[in-house]
């Protein structure tokens, strides 16, 4: 994404909702070029508006992605996954959906298994599952949240339509981040797209 208002669609998909300014801001753009690339998003249908409280004063306007917009970004051929899966499910059974589920864990969990090689602690890690995680398309990234606490926040997800489908894969990329953090990270689902959530997040607790 290079474009002005590209940028603003990637900037309220990976922070939520954001005013105006906010948005000049961040993405170093002038009060009434912003303005101007938000009118045309919405005439696009790609961005909508509400009016918010914010304290004393007027309240704020404050912009959002339209689920229009959710189509700029990959979802890894929606259509074909859905369509794959009913497939295997009429095929195999649940049983046999399973496995495919617990097949393709495994072979994540080798992956990140050896990109954690020589990792120096939960931080070293977080970095490099979040690495990860963005080549793959989630838009990862991590903060710390007070001393041995950290949030994982994943932006986006490019199996929504097979975990909608099929809630398996949500318990599967559970199991495998928990698995990758090891056995000193406890980890919590505290937010979850298919829920309804902007996003899905992760709180990781450091075990003494």
């Amino acid at each position: 994404m290079h474009t002005s208002e590209d940028r603003i669609l990637l900037a309220l998909k990976s922070n939520g909702e954001l005013s105006t300014q906010a948005l000049a801001r961040k993405l170093k753009l002038s009060l009434a070029g912003t303005r101007k690339h938000l009118m045309a998003l919405t005439a696009a249908g790609l961005a909508a508006s509400d009016m918010m409280a914010a304290g004393v004063g007027r309240p704020k306007r404050m912009w959002r992605l339209t689920e229009a917009a959710q189509s700029r970004f990959p979802d890894s051929h929606a259509f074909l996954t859905v369509e794959m899966i009913d497939a295997a499910r009429a095929v195999f059974g649940n049983e046999g959906m399973e496995r495919l589920i617990l097949h393709r864990e495994e072979a994540m969990r080798r992956r990140y298994r050896d990109a954690m090689t020589g990792a120096e602690g939960i931080e070293d890690k977080l970095a490099r599952l979040c690495a990860l995680r963005t080549e793959e398309g989630y838009m990862a990234e991590w903060s710390t949240v007070a001393p041995g606490s950290f949030l994982l926040v994943e932006n986006h997800c490019p199996i929504c339509a097979a975990a909608r489908s099929c809630q398996g894969f949500c318990r599967s990329e559970l199991g495998l981040i928990d698995a990758v953090l090891g056995p000193r990270a406890k980890v919590e689902r505290s937010e979850h797209i298919v829920a309804g959530a902007r996003r899905c997040a992760y709180r990781i607790v450091t075990r003494p």
